[in-house]
């Protein structure tokens, strides 16, 4: 391990440390980003309504029509409880304060008319004593809101049973509540809170308090206490957790067991709102009574009575998004407990998040500091599609909520933190290697070692390679005629120009030898074609020098023009790195590589400045290729049959080059068979040479003067005919 990848791990880890007591401090910002995406699984699968005996009736918009504004008299609202009695509801919950004596009541109103002989307030009816008789004996639960001011508790109607130590210090706290009216406070089955998020500064509502606390006395909620009443229950059984003070884990009522927060909340699952739960209040207080469909949904429910008109501002927001009366969120809450699904957050989900944080974000360091960015990437992208998963399976399946988003923002930072880290320190040097090498590698060969392990190891394979040499011509006599900065100066430009176009058609760059060039194609991937990619090269490479000849380039003047001789073969040779285990070269060698050479040795010896081998211009159909000779290269017992590389196949097609090479075969031809017919020939091509490229009329001219070196024999152990040119 580098002394930056060292530093790495540290500033990484150090990173991961930060990100993972932020998420234990558990900032708003994070459990708002928490709640959202829980609320987006529940928009995805919401709980499915089901068609419980659980009603609201609603004093809605056409009820305050029929029977006037809100607030109604009370006595109205004994006839409604009557009403709802006679048709058979186990609980009455009213999600309605009543605080203040009822301002409607005759009695009241008669009170403040001035000159009432105040012994007639005795005989005039009192709608709250009406009220207080109609719910006495009932199983009529009575809400009460939270305040600020005074002392006031209101009356506890059931009894506690704890397993394990008192919670009363887990749940919300109440510091007082809105005063019930005694009478009624005496006659209600059930008292409960009808808050529904206090202290929460969100709008919506996604768990309610079951119980509320002053430290030593709990308040059970609305929804709680009329499913007590409705079974006839007396005592809420509490547990909680083991060895853990104030906390809650469990409710059970009656008969039905509810898991809990440790505060004591319920996890609200949702249905969307719909007209199948709501009861209008006005077909309840109908006149002759109401139809018998609405009596047989009465029948056996528990009922919230509550109001939806807008103007009464009991409107809230629930994790679907949707805008709903408040009542109904009783009535939900209800509903679950009885369908049995739940939402839950275990104790150990918090634990567990901080815990992947950590482990997650060191993972990713080491990945991206020891292997690679690319790789890091891959698998934060599968922890995040796991994390996605199984998160989401646990909810759809289990009710669980566990929290995906903090360990893939955590470790989207890791990953962001530890790659630029690297980018910027640990790579630093592998950009410095590209920079120098790109000048003579080509793009696939960098690729290849930067992506391949032991890419780099030495040993060769054996491959099919076309080999290519070039050597600039009389170079010698140019160098005695500059100085060593002038010598440097013109090989940097010649050569650069020219091997750029090796890189351009995708052939690796082996090396500079002095004045000459070694590059080689198919290796160390395969190239298609790498024959005609070879080829195109040169020709290149030729266009390229008479254009810096032309444009004095080399600052030579007309006194001499600089000339390069190619030779190209296609043959098999072996290639890789080659050298020490500290310091080596990727290389080819091999007879391929040989052969080469001397083709381009004898480039001086047939005058022409592109040559190829037999093999090669095999490689090369419709290519402008005439004859050169079977030549006995240096070192070679074999002769090499050689072309000369007129042009590309746009060449090759022309009428012109057509015209040439059936001429040059015949010269070929009486050359071989030594006819002296050949002359008449040598004058032809060399008119028609001209007009193609300036190099051919020197090509002839050389054939004309040594004509007499154009024999039958072969070499030396080569049996077979063919024309060998020596050196004179």
């Amino acid at each position: 391990m580098t002394r930056a990848q060292q530093v790495g791990v540290l500033i990484g880890l150090a990173i991961v440390a930060a990100l993972t007591i932020l998420r234990a401090s558990d900032p708003p910002l994070l459990k708002q980003a928490r709640d959202l995406t829980f609320d987006e699984y529940q928009r995805i699968a919401p709980r499915t309504f089901e068609n419980l005996p659980v009603k609201v009736v609603d004093i809605d918009e056409a009820s305050l029509r029929e029977f006037g504004q809100w607030p109604w008299p009370r006595d109205r609202l004994a006839t409604l409880v009557d009403r709802l009695t006679e048709m058979g509801a186990s609980a009455i919950a009213f999600d309605v304060l009543f605080a203040e004596p009822d301002r409607l009541s005759p009695r009241t109103v008669v009170r403040d008319v001035a000159g009432i002989d105040p012994t007639l307030l005795g005989q005039l009816p009192d709608n709250d004593e009406i009220f207080a008789q109609a719910i006495a004996g009932k199983p009529v639960v009575l809400g009460f809101g939270l305040s600020n001011e005074g002392s006031y508790r209101p009356q506890v109607k059931a009894g506690f049973a704890f397993t394990g130590e008192n919670p009363a210090g887990a749940p919300p706290r109440i510091k007082a509540a809105t005063p019930l009216r005694p009478e009624f406070e005496a006659n209600a089955a059930g008292i409960g809170h009808i808050s529904l998020n206090p202290g929460d500064p969100s709008a919506v509502v996604r768990a309610v308090p079951l119980f509320l606390s002053d430290g030593e006395q709990l308040y059970p909620n609305l929804a709680l206490e009329a499913l007590r009443v409705a079974q006839g229950a007396s005592t809420y059984v509490l547990a909680g957790a083991t060895n853990v003070p104030n906390t809650i884990t469990m409710v059970k009522i009656g008969e039905f067991v509810v898991p809990v927060t440790a505060e004591g909340e319920l996890w609200l699952y949702i249905t969307p709102d719909t007209a199948e739960r709501y009861i209008s209040a006005r077909q309840v207080l109908a006149p002759g009574g109401a139809a018998p469909e609405i009596k047989n949904a009465i029948d056996g429910s528990i009922v919230f009575i509550g109001t939806s008109a807008a103007g009464l501002q009991d409107i809230r927001t629930t994790a679907l998004g949707q805008n709903v009366p408040g009542v109904s969120l009783h009535a939900q809450t209800v509903e679950q407990i009885l369908s049995g699904r739940f939402l839950s957050r275990p104790d150990w989900a918090n634990g567990l998040e901080i815990l992947s944080i950590a482990a997650m974000g060191s993972l990713l360091v080491i990945l991206t500091t020891f292997v690679s960015p690319a790789v890091a990437l891959v698998c934060g992208l599968l922890i995040t599609v796991m994390a996605l998963v199984a998160s989401w399976l646990a909810f759809f399946y289990a009710g669980l909520l566990f929290d995906p988003l903090a360990p893939i923002v955590s470790g989207s930072i890791t990953h962001f933190a530890a790659t630029s880290f690297r980018f910027l320190v640990i790579d630093r040097e592998r950009r410095a290697v590209r920079r120098a090498f790109g000048h003579y590698l080509s793009p696939s060969l960098l690729y290849r070692i930067e992506h391949t392990r032991n890419a780099l190891r030495l040993g060769g394979d054996d491959r099919e390679l076309t080999v290519m040499f070039v050597d600039v011509r009389n170079f010698t006599e140019i160098s005695e005629r500059l100085t060593p900065a002038e010598v440097v100066l013109f090989l940097n430009t010649l050569l650069d120009a020219l091997s750029r176009h090796v890189i351009a058609n995708e052939g690796t760059l082996d090396k500079f030898i002095g004045d000459s060039i070694m590059a080689f194609w198919n290796a160390p991937v395969d190239v298609v074609n790498h024959a005609n990619k070879a080829v195109h090269a040169a020709l290149a490479m030729r266009e390229t020098l008479a254009r810096l000849n032309q444009d004095n380039a080399f600052g030579f003047g007309d006194e001499q023009k600089v000339g390069i001789g190619i030779g190209i073969h296609t043959g098999l040779a072996c290639v890789g790195n080659m050298g020490a285990e500290t310091r080596f070269n990727y290389s080819a060698i091999g007879d391929a590589v040989n052969i080469a050479a001397r083709i381009e040795s004898s480039c001086k010896e047939v005058s022409f400045d592109i040559l190829v081998s037999d093999s090669t211009a095999e490689m090369l159909p419709g290519y402008a290729l005439l004859e050169a000779g079977a030549l006995a290269l240096k070192g070679k017992s074999m002769r090499t049959r050689l072309f000369a590389v007129v042009g590309d196949d746009k060449i090759g097609r022309t009428a012109e080059f057509v015209q040439l090479q059936a001429i040059h075969a015949q010269l070929i031809e009486a050359l071989r068979l030594r006819s002296s017919s050949s002359r008449k020939f040598l004058r032809i091509v060399k008119l028609q040479a001209v007009e193609l490229t300036s190099g051919l009329p020197e090509f002839y001219r050389r054939i004309s003067r040594r004509s007499d070196h154009f024999i039958d024999q072969p070499a030396a152990k080569d049996r077979s005919p063919g024309i060998c040119i020596r050196s004179g």
